[in-house]
């Protein structure tokens, strides 16, 4: 089983190595800076769900290692692992209740990916004022995370990992 477990773990960080590269190879421009739709998302929804929290924990943050030192720098790294943890321990509570389905916890996802960034953001700026740029940032996290969570969702009924 640890062969199995972790030639999956391999796929799937390959798999999110190589949607990052997509999304950063096709930035959306929308008028708001940092905006992204998370394709690499998509697979931490999958192991979420599919392979359990703990590998899809380890999966999320090698995945925002390998990616910062690829195509980013320190700064990214710092404000995308704040996301990522913050919106991990988010989807993994709301998945928890049962109360959402896997979209609703891919909107949660979002939506926290982002107020963690801007938490970051405020500390390392130094300015609290950057809490009005979240609204815009919550609208986009709840967009992306509808468009990954209908993908995701169809994705989990398909596959047996």
């Amino acid at each position: 089983m640890k062969t199995k477990r972790l030639t999956t773990l391999g796929l799937l960080m390959a798999l999110a190595f190589v949607l990052s590269y997509v999304e950063y190879l096709l930035p959306l421009n929308i008028g708001i800076p940092g905006a992204k739709v998370g394709l690499a998302n998509l697979v931490v929804m999958v192991a979420l769900y599919s392979i359990g929290s703990k590998d899809a924990l380890l999966l999320s943050f090698v995945r925002v290692l390998l990616v910062g030192f690829t195509f980013g720098n320190m700064a990214m790294m710092l404000y995308s692992m704040a996301g990522a943890v913050l919106s991990f321990f988010a989807m993994l509570l709301f998945k928890r209740t049962k109360l959402f389905t896997a979209t609703g916890v891919s909107v949660i996802g979002g939506v926290f990916h982002n107020v963690g960034q801007i938490i970051v953001a405020i500390f390392v700026l130094e300015t609290a004022s950057l809490i009005y740029y979240l609204p815009f940032l919550i609208i986009i996290g709840t967009v992306s995370g509808v468009v990954i969570g209908i993908i995701s969702s169809m994705i989990i009924t398909r596959i047996k990992i």
